[in-house]
């Protein structure tokens, strides 16, 4: 369980978005960074390790035996992975924006666990404003 507020979320993010670099020490190897950001077994497409990962051709949720055609986050840039966490508290990395986004808060909605709603309506706010 990773337990945080939202400085110390964003720090995390950055660090991982660094490839693993905080202020000139490498803390997490950038060999483990590339394999946990890449499809990391055959059954979910957009799983790497604790991350999930945005362009793929199909996704799996969690609890759910269901693949699902497309990307995991339509409207987000391709590049994009997560940290996808229970009730919508999420960590999203953009390595070709050099972009990190938190959220915390209460979930928005009760449907999903790690995925929501929020997830495209952010993407589609956060595009009317970068593109």
């Amino acid at each position: 369980m990773y337990w945080s507020n939202t400085r110390s979320m964003a720090r995390f993010g950055l660090m991982i978005s660094a490839d693993g670099i905080w202020e000139d020490t490498q803390i997490v190897s950038e060999c483990f960074l590339n394999e946990a950001t890449n499809t990391s077994q055959n059954i979910n497409q957009a799983y790497g390790y604790l991350w999930w990962l945005n362009g793929k051709s199909s996704f799996n949720l969690p609890t759910l035996q269901t693949q699902f055609s497309g990307a995991l986050i339509s409207s987000a840039p391709q590049d994009i992975y997560a940290a996808l966490g229970k009730n919508d508290q999420k960590i999203y990395v953009v390595p070709s924006k050099k972009l990190v986004i938190i959220r915390m808060g209460e979930s928005a909605d009760e449907t999903n666990f790690g995925l929501s709603n929020f997830d495209n309506e952010l993407w589609q706010k956060i595009n009317a404003v970068i593109n």
